[in-house]
């Protein structure tokens, strides 16, 4: 399971479909629906807040709204909940690094094309989270 720090618009396509699906099954997992992945450490970050579900639900928001911009018809009725004013939560600097280079390496074993747009842009968070200082994350498995 990946659930980028990484704005969506970073995302290759099947990164993309990836995340989707992805974060709807963490969803599931924070609101009791299935047993797998339950102390999968991304989910930390989620189920460390006041409101677990609104914050994955926040999050599949950034996500639905990437695809579709680019046509995609990701289906936001899954989407279980769509908070309106819930603080961001933070990823540090280091994350992000992290995660761009991770992101870069699959780019180039995948697509010639997304793998030059990587290396043309810089990276950027999800609009659910706001940047910190500091290393990897402790619940990143290197």
């Amino acid at each position: 399971m990946r659930l980028w720090s990484l704005h969506p618009s970073h995302l290759d396509r099947i990164g993309l479909v990836a995340c989707w699906r992805e974060t709807l099954l963490a969803q599931a997992v924070l609101d009791g629906k299935t047993e797998g992945y339950r102390n999968h450490p991304q989910l930390g970050r989620f189920k460390d807040t006041p409101q677990p579900l609104e914050s994955v639900g926040a999050y599949l928001v950034g996500l639905h709204d990437e695809a579709t911009s680019r046509g995609y018809r990701f289906d936001g009725s899954k989407i279980l909940t769509r908070p309106e004013d819930l603080p961001r939560l933070t990823v540090t600097q280091g994350q992000l690094e992290y995660e761009w280079n991770h992101l870069g390496r699959k780019l180039t074993e995948r697509s010639a094309d997304d793998a030059q747009r990587w290396q043309e842009a810089s990276p950027t968070a999800h609009p659910l989270f706001s940047v910190v200082p500091g290393g990897i994350e402790d619940w990143e498995r290197l």
